[in-house]
């Protein structure tokens, strides 16, 4: 049974998701917050696998919530997907480096929303449909001068090949068709990259291959 905590400050949004998620057989709502200092003591006190979390909330907004939960190393499995009204909110790019699992806009189709828990707890990265390579792009614009890359240096040529492409947006199945492997051996690959460079998930990859220097903006057409 996947557990959700939703955190948002609108009680209509909160019943809506509730409605939705615990009508599946496999995921079940642990508990709700309106705010997000409400939202990181619950996530202590509940432990649940993922958090719908909202950006705006009073008291403690969603980013700052986020950095709480993921800097919190007895929180390591809980994985935080942000929620917004716009595909692109300034606030998504530091919630993402901060250990957020992805966002969702909230006119997100229900289909697309259950998938969404149901990724993140299998350890991959969610942006919502649509917007990946956008919001990749933007995310290089604004993003720092690259770091050391030292770290690269435990990655085997194929694997910074793979991160690469990570990096630029690709799912396991396109770069498996741009390198000529198995879904199975580009997936293979990419786990054993995020092991290597320590990454919670996909999300945190793709900010890895920015900031080390191994993608760029100009890559991206």
């Amino acid at each position: 049974m996947i557990r959700v905590l939703l955190a948002d400050d609108q009680l209509l949004v909160r019943a809506g998701f509730r409605a939705l998620l615990d009508a599946q057989p496999d995921i079940e709502v642990a508990g709700e917050a309106a705010n997000g200092e409400e939202a990181v003591r619950l996530v202590r006190e509940l432990r649940p696998d993922v958090v719908l979390m909202d950006i705006r909330m009073p008291v403690l907004d969603g980013l700052e919530a986020t950095r709480r939960i993921t800097e919190d190393g007895a929180l390591a499995a809980v994985r935080v997907v942000m929620l917004t009204t716009f595909e692109l909110d300034e606030y998504v790019f530091e919630a993402i480096r901060s250990g957020a699992s992805g966002f969702l806009v909230k006119d997100t189709e229900p289909e697309e929303l259950l998938r969404a828990v149901r990724a993140v707890v299998a350890g991959d990265a969610l942006l919502s449909p649509g917007v990946t390579r956008r919001l990749i792009a933007e995310f290089a614009a604004r993003s720092k001068q690259p770091a050391a890359a030292a770290d690269l240096g435990r990655l085997t040529e194929r694997e910074r090949e793979v991160m690469a492409l990570v990096g630029m947006g690709l799912s396991n199945e396109e770069i498996a068709r741009r390198l000529v492997v198995s879904p199975l051996t580009a997936k293979t690959h990419v786990s054993r990259t995020m092991v290597k460079l320590a990454a919670r998930d996909r999300a945190q990859l793709v900010v890895l291959a920015y900031e080390s220097g191994l993608v760029r903006p100009g890559w991206l057409g």
